[in-house]
């Protein structure tokens, strides 16, 4: 298991808790252009990630 990966994923996460902490214009259903890329940054690294668990012999 890459611990990049996993690593790569929770920095992900972290940058869009960061930024949504102080975007005034992101919500829980709507996100402004730079939080919409933090959050497809985190959502496809996570997906890599659990594929990756689920994929280990």
């Amino acid at each position: 298991m890459p611990e990049g990966l996993y690593q790569r994923y929770q920095a992900a996460h972290r940058a869009h808790q960061a930024h949504r902490t102080h975007c005034t214009h992101c919500t829980d259903h709507a996100r402004c252009p730079a939080g919409e890329r933090l959050w497809s940054a985190f959502e496809r690294l996570q997906d890599a990630y659990l594929n990756r668990l689920k994929n280990r012999p």
